[in-house]
């Protein structure tokens, strides 16, 4: 497969895989609110629940799966599709738990799944996509966790006032298993066909983080990893509950009109990111983030005026631009990602940034803003969770001084690896 005929079957394949994943890991939040009052669960502990369950195994099996994808013998596409297997059995598994704890052992699994799936699949992309269409290439597979995440927050309301927050997850989960064995059967890892890339030696771990450390704009965009995924968790597990508590939405109107609004903008984003980034790169390669990282400031006002709004309706409308504007950072950013490493350190590159993106973004963010959600509620009551999004504004506003200067090392850095 070489390189021009094996990007559309690839980014098809693992755009499907994409959604998949986020559908499975996503499809907790709309399910939250019922899921609390059936066990009796506090916000700290729904923030475990949607979080740091699912994040501690996904953020720290990263590194070792990104070696292991990184290393020459090894089949990705193999990778992948076990990886697919293991989080849908976990996701059919939660609609059988008991109890907080039961729970939250299923979600344990679901991340140690999902932790395979994203190192080898940006390893595969940057192997067939060129330079210059690398933004769009990631720009595509990255419509996955917005597709994922409108399919779960509209399906899983709907499953919830249906059938129950536990056929919910048993009906997302199950599907996955034939799509492990359509990714093996459509999908070959180029390097099994003896291309440029088998002939790459895989670093050591260490000698690979040094690498990826050794780009000055490398270690800024480590850094914006945390807080732009703290800010953009943030967002999407707790405006679910605020619509719910706030304005008195059931779950299902929640997972309808949110879904639409959280899965179109972010759609709309990242489609947008990836045409900004290939275009403004032309004129220089520092402008592969600069409209980003305006764009990622951008978002905040429009962020605190929806979170203002006494109507849904003018809320939902806000939340619309803060969507598509925090989004638009997401291909350029991998892109970025992918052009300031050696080919033998791409995976684990993917992994370093899944790590902080969701040991803090995903793992902590729900739980620090449920406990401080529970310290306002004595004087808030149900106002409390409007309040805690406040937090989630201001962590991505300085997410986007933090693209903004990262972009003064990308003339320099950005593919000077590009002959390794």
């Amino acid at each position: 497969m070489n390189r021009r005929s094996g990007l559309g079957l690839t980014l098809g394949v693992l755009l499907v895989v994409y959604v998949f994943n986020f559908l499975d890991r996503q499809i907790m939040t709309i399910l939250a609110e019922p899921i609390a009052r059936d066990l009796g669960l506090n916000d700290t502990e729904i923030g475990v629940l949607t979080g740091l369950s699912f994040a501690l195994l996904y953020s720290t099996l990263g590194l070792p799966i990104a070696r292991l994808a990184d290393r020459p013998t090894t089949d990705r596409v193999k990778l992948i599709a076990a990886a697919v297997a293991v989080w849908s059995v976990a996701t059919a598994l939660c609609g059988g738990a008991r109890s907080f704890v039961q729970l939250a052992v299923a979600r344990v699994f679901v991340g140690v799944g999902e932790a395979g799936g994203t190192p080898p699949a940006h390893s595969l992309i940057t192997d067939v996509a060129a330079p210059e269409k690398r933004a769009r290439a990631f720009a595509l597979y990255q419509l996955g966790p917005p597709i994922g995440g409108l399919i779960g927050m509209v399906l899983g309301g709907f499953l919830a006032g249906t059938l129950g927050w536990r056929t919910a997850f048993v009906a997302v989960g199950l599907p996955g298993l034939a799509l492990a064995l359509l990714v093996v059967l459509l999908l070959r890892d180029p390097r099994r066909s003896g291309g440029q890339a088998a002939q790459a030696a895989a670093l050591p771990l260490g000698e690979a983080l040094r690498q990826i450390l050794a780009s000055k704009a490398m270690r800024l965009l480590l850094t914006t990893a945390g807080f732009a995924s703290f800010a953009t968790y943030g967002v999407l597990i707790w405006t679910t509950i605020f619509f719910q508590r706030s304005h008195h939405l059931t779950p299902a109107e929640t997972g309808l009109w949110f879904g639409l609004v959280n899965g179109l903008g972010s759609i709309l984003g990242v489609w947008l990111g990836g045409q900004i980034g290939d275009r403004h790169r032309a004129r220089g390669n520092q402008h592969l983030l600069t409209v980003p990282a305006l764009t990622q400031m951008l978002s905040v006002p429009f962020l605190l005026a929806a979170l203002l709004m006494p109507d849904w309706r003018v809320s939902m409308a806000l939340f619309f631009p803060a969507v598509v504007f925090n989004w638009i950072y997401v291909a350029p950013y991998y892109s970025a990602v992918q052009g300031l490493v050696p080919p033998a350190s791409r995976a684990v590159a993917s992994a370093a940034i899944l790590l902080l993106q969701n040991l803090i973004g995903l793992g902590f963010g729900p739980v620090l803003l449920g406990f401080c959600s529970d310290l306002l509620k004595p004087g808030y009551g149900a106002e409390s969770v409007r309040y805690v999004l406040f937090i989630a504004g201001l962590v991505s506003l300085v997410a986007g001084l933090l693209l903004w200067r990262a972009r003064r090392y990308l003339p320099a850095e950005l593919d000077r690896h590009a002959g390794a």
